[in-house]
């Protein structure tokens, strides 16, 4: 039964940046379909999401860690692996998008973002596939993306270059691994209501200009990712693979 197939009960998942915003989403919507959850965090404990996740009596490792240093991603996995004893799904979600025009980039500031949104996205996934062949019966990568894997956007010269290299890393990656039952897609948001938007959600012309290109008429929230972060994560969703699913309410296609 579909119903069945869509639960994570006996799995765990990896989630980096998953304490709030869309990672928050993505955490909600696996730990209620039954899954274990490790939250990745940089700066500030997701408390309030342990306590969530505990209370549908699920198990939540908290580790602590800047994803963008090399040297974190095995020690990331080592944690979950020690406190766990495996690791079902991962989930790519940290990223970072300082803004500059393109005449006024700087080395550094591509460097930051190049690493976090596009390196370490192929190393951590990396990581969680070897451990799925150790452990034998595939599994379920989900990369983030964005609207600026399919446009080019305005003072986001890097981001964008590390979105469109996730769309890439997606599709090679489930070329590659495929065979092995291990299947890698991605979610690409649209305009969003989280902390890291407030200011733009605070601002009305702003905020009313983005709505007014918005077919489904408001932007999303975070929850609206639990859904397809299921599927994409379930049995029900194995036989999907390669593809990056914008989650943006019609944007797109204005």
């Amino acid at each position: 039964m579909v119903l069945d197939e869509l639960s994570l009960a006996g799995k765990v998942a990896l989630v980096t940046g998953g304490g709030s915003g869309i990672g928050g989403g993505i955490t909600r919507g696996l730990a209620e379909a039954g899954a274990d959850i490790a939250c990745v965090y940089c700066r500030h404990a997701p408390t309030e999401m342990e306590e969530y996740v505990r209370s549908l009596g699920r198990d939540f490792l908290p580790i602590q860690g800047d994803v963008s240093r090399m040297e974190v991603l095995p020690a990331v996995m080592d944690q979950v692996l020690a406190h766990f004893g495996r690791l079902d799904i991962l989930v790519n979600n940290s990223g970072i998008c300082p803004r500059a025009s393109a005449l006024e980039y700087t080395e550094e500031m591509w460097d930051q973002i190049i690493q976090l949104n596009q390196k370490a996205v192929f190393f951590l996934s990396q990581l969680a596939a070897k451990q799925f062949l150790k452990q034998g019966g595939g599994g379920r990568i989900i990369n983030l993306a964005s609207m600026m894997s399919y446009l080019g956007g305005f003072n986001t010269t890097a981001y964008t270059a590390s979105k469109h290299a996730v769309m890439g890393l997606t599709r090679v990656l489930a070329s590659e691994w495929g065979g092995y039952g291990i299947t890698v897609n991605a979610l690409a948001p649209g305009w969003i209501k989280t902390n890291l938007s407030a200011p733009l959600v605070a601002d009305p012309d702003r905020y009313n200009s983005v709505k007014a290109r918005i077919p489904q008429g408001d932007w999303g929230t975070p929850d609206v990712f639990k859904g397809v972060s299921v599927l994409l994560a379930s049995e029900a969703g194995r036989y999907i693979n390669g593809v990056t699913i914008p989650v943006d309410g019609g944007y797109l296609t204005k």
